[in-house]
């Protein structure tokens, strides 16, 4: 259902399966290669295990991260295969994606919010050069807020917060879009107008 761009002044956009396309299944099943088999259980999209929020809060290193994953992985696991088999979650941004990001912005504030990590903000970065010829998204957003560089991250309040704070927006002239339910309804505690995209069923090309 297309949203009226007229009710907000600020959009403040999920990356992962937003913008980026993602599936995280991909990543169970390469770290299952590495004989890590309970991978499922250690990581899903809906809750993580300490090991990942730290290091999406940039609270751990990549190197730390990387040697975490070991000990649960077979003998003489590289760093290039972890962070390959991390990185298979990535898939691919639709240029059209793109495109509708550079109108919005000129009628909006926009802003990006993801819970992400060095890994795979150093693989989507190659990934925008190769395909776009950018190194990033910044053209496409006033702001940036990666979870792993502020120290913070969703569905944790205190983030919506920040950037409401930082960016005196009005939480009910804000719309956010995301894929994670719980995200949402963090977002919607504090006034601000939250959509849920169900990935399976829609894009954000449907909704402007």
């Amino acid at each position: 259902m297309p949203i009226d761009l007229n009710k907000y002044k600020n959009i403040l956009f999920d990356l992962g399966n937003v913008i980026l396309n993602i599936d995280y299944t991909l990543t169970v099943k390469s770290f299952q290669e590495l004989e890590l088999s309970n991978f499922e259980n250690l990581f899903s999209q809906a809750q993580q295990q300490q090991l990942f929020d730290v290091y999406e809060k940039g609270e751990i290193s990549s190197a730390q991260f990387r040697s975490a994953l070991k000990t649960f992985c077979k003998k003489n696991t590289t760093d290039h295969a972890i962070d390959k088999a991390w990185n298979s979650m990535l898939l691919d941004l639709p240029a059209e994606r793109l495109d509708l990001l550079g109108r919005l912005k000129q009628t909006h504030r926009t802003f990006l919010l993801s819970n992400t990590n060095e890994i795979h903000i150093i693989a989507f970065h190659e990934y925008l050069e190769k395909n776009f010829k950018t190194s990033d998204l910044s053209a496409y957003f006033e702001k940036m807020y990666l979870s792993y560089q502020i120290g913070m991250r969703k569905p944790d309040i205190e983030i919506f917060e920040f950037i409401i704070k930082e960016n005196n927006l009005n939480p009910m002239e804000t719309l956010f879009i995301d894929d994670s339910i719980q995200h949402v309804e963090s977002a919607k505690k504090l006034g601000i107008e939250a959509y849920w995209l169900n990935v399976k069923k829609e894009t954000i090309l449907d909704l402007f």
